[in-house]
């Protein structure tokens, strides 16, 4: 049977129209449903070294939990594609936070010690991942091969400015209140909480894809000047601007197969939690590294996405894919956990630590530092990847 593919209509040079096929990749097809037939196998089971078999079919599940994760940020990217900009990016940001949601509640749900923090780990170390890590890289590859990157102000610092009052609110402010001992809220406070990081992040989605979506659009794509050459764009290369684009089949296509991914994932992360918790504590790491574990292990293939952006000199692209993540990692993150609160047993711990607030006011003040000449080069790069390099030494090692 005939794989679907994608049906661009490209301009050819003597101004006719001709149609490229691009096939869909085999593996992209056969790992969904062959990650649901290893849940359907391994659901229910204990798995661990001191089975039968054990350590064979934990191998199994965590390298189908991991081509299942490659695989559905590669059908969301193929959903996006379809949609353009900058809808793509934010479809790219809610799957991989579904996965992030999906894998912390699993987890928590398995409880043991360090559950009740599970969800302020794995989301502080998204955003030091995606502000530090992600950015840092893409900064690098692209100053590397490009010089000097250019990039919107507009919509960049907006993200910035989303991104800083959303972690102000979920992960700093906990530490401050006195209406509950520790760091974390009250009912009413969480419930507050949860619904003010909703709504920024669905303003933040409207001026994105809406109101100013031109401020979230490539450089290239952007007008030179006003006037006769106004349909010209800045530095647009044809590989970009008439990249193949898929079918209307392909894309409902890579569309189901990622809700089977997107299931299968939870459903691995479930069987593998008490597996995952026990390496932890053999090798005496703290808690905190299983959500910078879950972080890394969900925004690794995104990463990919950016990366291959700015090498082709198209940064905000990159910066879209990066700041949208971590926009979607609190703002979707937190309203989810906060709901999920009401059955989770244990209180919910959200507040950071001294060390953590320090981090995350440097990368807030780098970033902002950063972003707002609206250039780059590889000294921002350097600074962002030691900032990155620090917190992962600090959290293995407090």
């Amino acid at each position: 049977m005939s794989l679907p593919a994608a049906e661009p209509r490209l301009p050819s040079v003597g101004g006719m129209v001709k149609t490229v096929v691009v096939p869909v990749p085999r593996w992209a097809i056969a790992v969904p449903p062959t990650a649901v037939l290893v849940l359907a196998f391994t659901w229910g089971r204990h798995l661990g070294a001191g089975v039968p078999f054990g350590l064979v079919t934990l191998s199994l599940v965590a390298v189908t939990l991991i081509a299942a994760v490659v695989a559905a940020v590669h059908h969301a990217e193929v959903v996006a594609h379809r949609v353009g900009e900058p809808f793509g990016t934010l479809i790219l940001a809610v799957a991989v936070t579904v996965i992030e949601v999906g894998l912390i509640l699993m987890l928590m749900s398995a409880g043991g010690a360090g559950a009740s923090s599970l969800a302020r780990d794995t989301v502080f170390a998204a955003f030091m991942i995606v502000c530090n890590g992600v950015v840092g890289l893409c900064l690098l590859v692209g100053a590397l091969r490009h010089y000097e990157l250019e990039f919107r102000v507009e919509g960049t610092t907006a993200a910035l400015a989303t991104l800083t009052a959303l972690a102000t609110l979920a992960l700093v402010l906990p530490a401050f209140t006195t209406s509950t001992p520790g760091p974390t809220y009250s009912g009413a406070q969480l419930a507050f909480a949860g619904i003010a990081s909703l709504t920024l992040y669905g303003v933040f989605v409207f001026v994105q894809t809406v109101r100013h979506r031109d401020y979230f659009l490539p450089v290239e794509f952007l007008p030179v000047e006003t006037g006769p050459d106004a349909s010209e764009h800045r530095g647009a290369r044809p590989e970009d601007t008439h990249a193949p684009r898929p079918g209307a089949r392909t894309a409902l296509l890579s569309l189901g197969l990622l809700m089977l991914c997107l299931v299968a994932v939870v459903g691995l992360a479930k069987t593998a939690s008490p597996a995952i918790e026990g390496a932890v504590a053999a090798v005496g790491a703290p808690r905190a590294v299983v959500g910078v574990c879950i972080a890394l292990l969900v925004l690794l293939p995104e990463t990919a996405a950016a990366v291959r952006a700015a090498a082709r000199n198209r940064l905000q692209t990159s910066l879209n894919l990066a700041l949208g993540s971590a926009l979607a990692s609190i703002g979707l993150t937190i309203p989810a956990i906060a709901v999920a609160s009401i059955w989770l047993s244990g209180p919910l711990v959200l507040g950071l630590g001294p060390k953590e607030m320090v981090l995350l006011a440097l990368t807030v003040v780098v970033t902002v530092l950063t972003v707002a000449p609206g250039r780059a080069t590889v000294l921002q790069a350097a600074v962002h990847l030691m900032i990155f390099g620090g917190f992962l030494f600090l959290a293995v090692t407090p």
